[in-house]
């Protein structure tokens, strides 16, 4: 098995390298900059791109993850050697296009979801990508879902699992994943910036409360090894022990 803490410790250090320079401050990556690092490193395939472009033109197109975010996705899973692999909120499945191509022909990621409409917009790429028999979508509250694969002797049997859902439960998803995911493996969350929300005291609202609440707990979390990569609106790894 790779020695994931080292991994993840130079592989950040790298992107501290890249995006913090000497000063060890952060850059905004936007505008030509954005384009550069979209055109060298996420090299997306095209069903992925077709749906990323699809989902652009939505409403609310902001609850995708970017393209650089499904290609970690996609690194992790192929470096975890991931077969089992869950995911919380699929939206337009870009994501899980991502992960489940990284899979092997038989593994199969478990996504869970609430939206007929939205999830049904990524079926076709999936076909186009030639990974829908891998994806089992699951339309029922999340919970109940992550409850029924632990009833079913699913515990310690996955290898990943990513949370991009409703906020106020994330908690909840997250004690969960940690007895689906086997050692070894990594929980991703996504959002646990909120876009500067959760470093601002004056905000209050339940979902920032949620968020913030999660980090500081993940901070201290013995069970895990965690760090927080900035791309996105922040992605959380934590390996489980």
């Amino acid at each position: 098995m790779p020695d994931f803490p080292s991994l993840i410790r130079r592989t950040t250090a790298r992107i501290g390298a890249v995006v913090g320079g000497r000063s060890g401050r952060s850059v905004s990556i936007s505008g030509e900059l954005r384009r550069y690092v979209d055109a060298t490193w996420t090299r997306e395939p095209p069903a992925a791109n077709a749906l990323r472009n699809t989902t652009a033109a939505l409403p609310d197109h902001d609850m995708q993850i970017g393209a650089d975010q499904g290609r970690i996705l996609y690194w992790l899973a192929g470096m975890l050697g991931a077969r089992n692999a869950v995911e919380i909120g699929v939206f337009t499945g870009y994501s899980a296009l991502w992960t489940a191509s990284a899979l092997p022909e038989d593994g199969r990621l478990v996504a869970c979801d609430v939206s007929e409409n939205w999830t049904s917009i990524g079926r076709p790429a999936w076909q186009e990508a030639g990974v829908a028999d891998r994806i089992d979508l699951r339309l029922a509250p999340a919970v109940e879902t992550l409850d029924a694969l632990l009833a079913d002797g699913g515990e310690n049997g996955y290898d990943l699992a990513f949370i991009d859902a409703d906020k106020v439960a994330y908690d909840d998803y997250y004690e969960r994943c940690l007895r689906l995911v086997r050692p070894g493996g990594v929980v991703a969350i996504d959002n646990v910036l909120w876009g500067g929300a959760v470093a601002d005291p004056d905000q209050t609202d339940a979902d920032t409360e949620a968020l913030r609440a999660l980090n500081h707990k993940i901070a201290t979390d013995t069970r895990v090894d965690a760090c927080l990569l900035p791309v996105g609106d922040g992605l959380t790894l934590a390996r489980v022990r």
